[in-house]
């Protein structure tokens, strides 16, 4: 099985997600088969197999009232309102006239894909529900093997039809997932149906109340991915701490056991043979050759990773290094390391974004961060990132925190919304687990301490460690601030702290505390000793081009800018921090934040406008971490 130990998580994500909160999880819907980590392939680095791009031009279709899904008592929808059937509507009303359908999909509005509805037109910047999207595409006779449909997100419920046929759907907005079509597709053209729902309830995965824009539709690839009869679904390839090279493989397909297979990395001259088990997995150990050299920030070394086996040809581009801590220190490769970074949404530079994050994109988001800000390392909040962002991430030598989205106040209580969270953790993990910039799992933000939650987010702390025991686990946690002391006091009290190797605090004071911005260096901070810390976030709002020569006023670049003067001189004097993302790279959208004059819908944290423009606190930052840099601390 893919999990190993794992295994059992099947039976409670297929029972738990099929009853979640979900909308399209509440109507017949639900009935088709659903897409978990343990359940459908997860295609690692399908991006770098052949394939088809489906990017482009889809027709849309909202649905507000679900019609498409469920009939007016929840029953199957009749025909007229079945979207995704594979008939010319115009024809056929024209034919007969007793024939009636109230969509027509291949006539309606058009949209980019991938990228969010909110951004397609003015009508829908506020919408949240179910929208359609349909297209056709051609395919050749003379298929071989199996094709598979890929997605790399979809937000946030998703159900998918080809040429009429129901494949499956998937709960979770940022994860991979994918279906066999093999047998639904014929030669010629064909017809791919998708619903999207981005309702959000109390029981998914993050709840409805956030401090970010919800981005309903697709908005990461969709792709046809081709492979033999039997492929390698899933390899992970890294290197361990104790300077093994280790590889983990596990095939699909009719001739998966028992078979033989192959690791090559060409510029290193080594090659591994094996054979799979009888459940199609084969794992294997060697010695690091001594010409590898090991990826860091300031050396971000890839190698061409192959794997073999049968007409399969697996492969990737993989950096080797390690992570560790050790008491209060982290060690990449060994060394002593300080986490110069920075948190960010994943949103587009520009005005209007929509969720789209291309090559482009997310370098000119990373490279603020590499070149502007002197850094090493990005949160990547609160959910997992587009894959384009963590293989950029690897190519530009920035170290990567990874977060899953449960944030605030989930369903603590509900198995349904356990499981969801817990296959979330997986695809993302699976996923990414041979991308050396990804550093720290994390498994939650800003999560009120309760028993219920504490058993929560142990579960998922568990999930991790089997899955990956090679990185480093965290969540943003909170603290408890003496109120009786002379100067801003914290104390680290959340039990979950024990369970995790890194301790993380998000920190407002002196934005959303009375706190004079003179009051900040001398703050106390109450941390266990033993481990390093970091300040997940911290931060004030500025409005790009507002100012206060005097530095008092809340929103203008002066205050912000000192702001980040007076809470590095805070961070110097605690012993154990050994790294910041403060908030944010970039404002970005929120729809809480609706002062008039300074937010508009923005939450105005970043040190970059949403268009680019850089703030004064942007500087501070940099010339910070450029001493930082110069003095030995990575």
């Amino acid at each position: 099985m893919r999990y190993g130990s794992l295994g059992r998580f099947v039976c409670l994500a297929a029972a738990g997600l099929a009853a979640s909160g979900a909308a399209l999880a509440q109507s017949p819907a639900a009935r088709l088969p659903l897409a978990t980590a343990a359940t459908e392939p997860l295609l690692v680095a399908a991006d770098l197999r052949e394939g088809t791009d489906l990017s482009g031009e889809w027709r849309y279709s909202i649905d507000p009232y679900r019609s498409g899904i469920a009939g007016f008592h929840g029953e199957t929808p009749d025909r007229g309102q079945q979207r995704w059937l594979d008939v010319d509507v115009r024809k056929a009303m024209a034919e007969d006239n007793r024939t009636l359908f109230e969509f027509d999909l291949a006539h309606s509005p058009a949209a980019q894909l991938p990228g969010s509805w909110l951004a397609a037109t003015p009508e829908l910047r506020h919408y949240q529900g179910l929208v359609w999207y349909q297209r056709s595409f051609t395919v050749a006779p003379g298929r071989k093997g199996r094709t598979f449909l890929r997605f790399g997100a979809a937000n946030y419920a998703t159900v998918v039809y080809l040429n009429g046929q129901p494949l499956g759907r998937h709960e979770g907005g940022f994860t991979p997932f994918a279906f066999e079509a093999t047998t639904a597709l014929r030669d010629g053209e064909n017809q791919i149906t998708i619903g999207v729902d981005s309702a959000a309830t109390a029981a998914t995965v993050p709840p409805p109340v956030t401090d970010w824009e919800n981005y309903g539709g697709i908005t990461r690839e969709v792709r046809l991915v081709q492979t033999p009869e039997t492929y390698v679904d899933d390899a992970w390839v890294r290197l361990t701490r104790d300077g093994k090279l280790a590889v983990e493989a596990r095939l699909r397909g009719p001739a998966a056991a028992n078979a033989p297979v192959r690791l090559a990395i060409g510029e290193l001259k080594l090659e591994l043979a094996g054979k799979t088990d009888a459940m199609g997995t084969w794992r294997a150990t060697m010695t690091a050759p001594r010409a590898l050299v090991r990826w860091s920030p300031e050396q971000p070394r890839l190698y061409d990773v192959t794997l073999s086996a049968g007409d399969d040809r697996w492969r990737d581009r993989i950096g080797f290094r390690t992570i560790e801590r050790r008491g209060p220190d982290l060690l990449l490769n060994g060394k002593p390391l300080f986490l110069r970074g920075i948190s960010m949404h994943e949103e587009e530079i520009g005005a209007n974004p929509a969720r789209i994050i291309t090559p482009a994109n997310a370098r000119a988001l990373l490279g603020e961060i590499k070149t502007g800000l002197n850094g090493n390392y990005v949160r990547l909040s609160h959910y997992p990132h587009s894959e384009v962002m963590t293989r950029a991430a690897d190519e530009l030598g920035l170290l990567v925190w990874s977060e899953v989205p449960v944030y605030w106040m989930v369903a603590w209580d509900n198995p349904a919304t356990l499981a969801t969270a817990r296959n979330m953790l997986a695809e993302n993990i699976l996923r990414d687990r041979n991308r050396a910039s990804v550093v720290i799992w994390s498994v939650a933000n800003e999560t009120p301490v309760s028993e219920a939650r504490n058993a929560f987010l142990r579960t998922l702390v568990s999930d991790t460690r089997r899955l990956d025991d090679t990185r480093l686990v965290s969540a943003a946690l909170l603290v408890e601030r003496d109120r009786a002391a002379a100067v801003p006091t914290m104390t680290m009290v959340d039990p979950l702290a024990a369970d995790l190797d890194v301790l993380s605090i998000n920190t407002y004071n002196g934005w959303y505390t009375q706190d004079r911005l003179t009051d900040l260096p001398g703050s106390v901070w109450r941390v266990p000793a033993d481990k390093p810390l970091v300040f997940s976030e911290f931060g004030a709002d500025a409005k790009a081009g507002f100012h206060s020569p005097d530095r008092q006023q809340k929103f203008s670049e002066e205050f912000q800018a000192e702001f980040y003067r007076k809470t590095l001189e805070m961070a110097d004097r605690v012993p154990t921090l050994r790294g910041m993302s403060p908030w944010i790279l970039k404002d970005f959208r929120s729809p809480r934040r609706q002062n008039p004059d300074f937010q508009q819908g923005w939450n105005r944290k970043g040190l970059i406008s949403e268009t680019g423009v850089r703030k004064q606190a942007f500087a501070v930052l940099a010339d910070y971490y450029a001493r930082k840099a110069a003095v030995g601390a990575r």
